[in-house]
């Protein structure tokens, strides 16, 4: 069995100092008292806030808050180092709190720091010079004004996606200022995307009271607030919604908690709670409720497991076991064989990311038209919702060409092939280009579970070929599982990892194995629920089974967003690489035969979409199996999910297919969705037993992703 390495130590905190210095307002404005927040570090080091920080930033208030009350100074600002006001609370201490008591004391000096921006006497502001994340806004939101640069794209509170809630007056202050449906956008529904504000985007709801350029920026936000004091400008403040659409709004967005995160995790419902009370509370009150429930929160599995994930997806970019980057191949001309979704897909990944040209080669003009129309329709769809400007997407149109010419890829440095799952086919296409194309040129698939190996054994250079498997929709979805394969070179695998980082996609390292890491354990998850309603489980009561896992799609819709042909394909090699541990299933057999759908579409959007009632009748008439005396209840279901993903595991890390089982959470969270409060799926394994029960170990050390045990 694979081993684990030590519980990591924790680092010293990386102080960020409040540098203070006297600004003279123009116009005889009088004296501004600038506090910059600057770690000391360049800006690949973000600024964060721990205890010491927090300490030192209350001692730079305070005395500044004493020349105020002398008649020095008349306002007072704070602002960053270049490219950050902060990115929030530095995690790595607050996940070293181990009792509650040091817990609310970290909440409660949030608070005691902030509240001297908003008692300081003077009209106080916040210039928002970069990346203001978590306790980084609400530092900004406890002064009375806010002045932010064009080019900011990361504004947020990200607190309940990481187990957390705004705790240092986020939750109070935002729906008092902004409204309380574009509060719940800004404390769940947007952390929930991983989407933040840009600046305009914030200036918009009133998070911010100005977009500024930021040539000069810092200039011109002096000159703004001094225009502000003399009355020159008036920014005006919307009044509180009224309590009947307060409460309706709260109401609503409790409802959709429950229908998609059926109470898995306690963090979004404890800040839903605090913006309900937010309208009515005081100051004082809502803040003493926000340190109860960060503290609260501070000793729960789910903030270390979210701060664990965070921090896997944060060190993604520096992929473990990638070559020498030096190694890579360059690549000026991008080939991709097949011109289906997938391919399609692909094809404006690389037009927009590389900037290189891209030819998609079909069989026949009528496959290779279908596939230039699903680009030109994706584009105009980005262009029209604004997510894409007219002269980018003309760009990345003008960029991707189609051909049913196999030689028109001869000058391409890398070509992919994405045609339909069936080895030989794969096999044959590779065959077919390596006549075509230069000695150097690197050939990928985008197989989701067949041998990469076996597709490239007959070739005269195996060693050329490697994995890129991308997922659907390849624009959304952040992993690419890169697949050694017996004979990839390291100059392969190189550029493989290259290429990938050019996409701006995570690259995870993994062995010519049977599904890899998501798919084979993503179809175990579905081929044991679909065995459970085989032996007499009722379809719903198998799609209920995994909501408390807060997945982010129940099983059968998971299956309809595959494509149940897909899931079937994959399950059936699956079955036959790794035998009986994947079922084979009679009645997703006929389902696929029959046509038949597998999910009706949501009540609204956002919601989990229900089950189609006719797929019951249809594994019954399949069935082949005696049926149980006693079909299993949801509680059973789950257990036979997470004790049959403990086994797989148990069997992967044995294989190599990963490095550690933290590559396997880095995959489950990037290329499956599943949520940071799981922290991937091995700390829900160690936590709820399973690892040591099945395995007879942890998966990982304790106290990582867990508070400690022992």
């Amino acid at each position: 069995m694979s081993t684990t390495p030590d519980a990591p130590q924790p680092r010293a905190e990386r102080v960020s100092h409040a540098l203070v210095r006297d600004v003279t307002l123009p116009g005889g404005a009088g004296t501004l008292a600038l506090v910059t927040i600057d770690n000391g570090l360049d800006h690949t080091k973000p600024t964060t806030l721990g205890p010491l920080g927090i300490a030192e930033l209350t001692a730079a208030l305070t005395t500044v808050r004493e020349r105020v009350r002398a008649g020095e100074v008349h306002a007072v600002a704070v602002t960053g180092k270049p490219y950050f006001l902060a990115a929030g609370a530095d995690l790595t201490q607050v996940t070293t709190v181990t009792d509650r008591d040091t817990a609310l004391e970290l909440g409660r000096g949030g608070h005691a720091a902030y509240g001297l921006l908003h008692d300081m006497g003077v009209p106080t502001f916040a210039f928002v010079n970069g990346v203001a994340l978590g306790g980084g806004l609400e530092l900004a939101l406890n002064c009375d004004y806010r002045t932010v640069a064009s080019d900011v794209r990361a504004l947020a509170l990200p607190e309940t996606g990481l187990g957390l809630v705004p705790g240092w007056g986020g939750a109070y202050i935002v729906p008092r200022l902004v409204g309380v449906e574009n509060a719940l956008d800004v404390i769940l529904t947007r952390p929930a995307a991983n989407k933040p504000f840009a600046a305009g985007e914030a200036a918009k709801i009133g998070l911010v009271d100005v977009v500024l350029d930021p040539a000069d920026f810092l200039e011109e936000s002096v000159r703004w607030a001094a225009r502000v004091l003399s009355g020159e400008v008036v920014v005006e403040r919307r009044p509180l919604d009224p309590q009947p659409l307060w409460d309706g709004v709260v109401a609503a967005a409790r409802q959709r908690l429950d229908a998609v995160v059926h109470g898995s995790r306690p963090a979004p419902y404890r800040a839903l709670d605090l913006v309900a009370a937010a309208r009515t509370a005081t100051r004082e009150e809502a803040f003493a409720a926000e340190d109860d429930a960060l503290a609260d929160l501070i000793m729960s599995d789910e903030m270390r497991a979210s701060v664990y994930a965070f921090g896997l997806v944060s060190g993604g970019k520096k992929p473990v076991g990638a070559p020498d980057a030096s190694l890579a191949q360059p690549v000026t001309r991008v080939g991709i064989v097949g011109a289906g979704l997938m391919a399609a897909q692909i094809a404006l990944l690389f037009s927009q990311r590389l900037g290189v040209p891209v030819v998609m080669r079909d069989l026949d003009d009528e496959r290779v038209e279908k596939g230039l129309a699903a680009v030109r329709s994706t584009v105009e769809r980005l262009v029209t919702t604004g997510r894409m400007s007219e002269s980018a997407g003309a760009r990345a149109l003008g960029a991707i060409t189609g051909t049913t010419d196999l030689h028109d890829l001869a000058s391409c440095d890398l070509v992919i092939e994405a045609v339909t799952e069936i080895l030989d086919l794969k096999k044959r296409v590779f065959a077919e280009l390596e006549t075509v194309v230069a000695p150097t040129t690197v050939l990928a698939t985008n197989t989701s579970a067949l041998s990469v190996s076996a597709m490239a054994a007959d070739l005269q250079h195996p060693e050329r070929v490697v994995g890129l498997h991308f997922f659907n929709p390849v624009a959304a979805m952040p992993l690419v599982e890169v697949v050694q394969a017996e004979h990839t070179s390291a100059e392969a695998l190189a550029t493989g990892f290259a290429v990938v980082a050019k996409l701006r996609k995570t690259a995870v390292l993994v062995a010519d194995r049977p599904g890899f890491v998501v798919n084979r354990l993503l179809v175990l998850l579905l081929g044991v629920i679909v065995d459970a309603v085989e032996h007499g489980t009722p379809v719903e009561v198998a799609d209920r089974a995994l909501r408390p896992l807060g997945l982010p799609m129940p099983p059968f819709e998971l299956f309809d967003l595959v494509g149940p042909a897909v899931g079937l394909h994959v399950l059936t090699s699956l079955r036959e690489d790794l035998g009986d541990r994947f079922p084979r299933s009679p009645g997703l057999e006929k389902l696929v035969a029959d046509g038949t759908r597998v999910v009706l579409d949501a009540p609204a959007k956002g919601l989990p979409k229900p089950v189609d009632p006719a797929i019951q009748a249809v594994f019954d008439a399949a069935r082949e199996v005696e049926v149980a005396a006693t079909p299993l209840d949801e509680a059973g279901v789950l257990d036979a999910v997470l004790t049959a993903l403990t086994v797989e595991i148990g069997h992967m890390l044995d294989e190599g297919v990963v490095a550690t089982p933290q590559q396997i959470d880095l995959c489950m969270i990037l290329g499956a969705g599943w949520g940071f409060h799981l922290g991937g799926i091995t700390p829900h394994l160690d936590r709820t037993g399973y690892s040591e029960k099945v395995l007879g170990r942890r998966l990982l050390p304790d106290g990582v992703a867990n508070i400690p045990t022992r």
